[in-house]
């Protein structure tokens, strides 16, 4: 990891949004509305609550979703940390030279604002989404 990263959000594969979202709204958490994002496949929707990380839900619009096979193999999980970096093509390259495996490359995100965002993994790491600041 890089030390100019700045933590973002946790991501959470979840079977069915409103169900998981429920315990948060529970807890405190105030839910956005939920989007479909075309580009990951996934429904989703952020959990706030001041002073407590942000929180994504992710969830499969069908069984083509890449959260489909982690919800088959581990159910409700975290899937992923978010990182906000300055430029994302800069990051990606100094994580390259850390051994991360670029899984996408960068896109506009739906649900945040059209900023850029990609994914990596490490297998020591595991999966991290970037997203550009602007």
């Amino acid at each position: 990891m890089l030390p100019d990263f700045r933590f973002h959000h946790v991501g959470m594969a979840v079977f069915d949004i409103d169900k998981t979202a429920k315990g948060y709204i529970e807890a405190g958490y105030k839910k956005t509305d939920t989007v479909y994002d075309s580009v990951q496949n996934v429904n989703i929707c952020f959990l706030n609550k001041e002073g407590m990380p942000q929180i994504e839900l992710l969830a499969p619009a069908d069984a083509k979703s890449p959260v489909t096979k982690t919800l088959e193999k581990n159910g409700v999980a975290p899937y992923h940390f978010c990182y906000s970096v300055s430029d994302i093509y800069d990051a990606v390259a100094r994580l390259r030279k850390q051994k991360y495996i670029p899984i996408t490359r960068p896109v506009e995100a739906v649900a945040l604002d059209n900023h850029r965002i990609c994914f990596l993994f490490n297998k020591d790491m595991g999966l991290i989404e970037l997203i550009e600041e602007t």
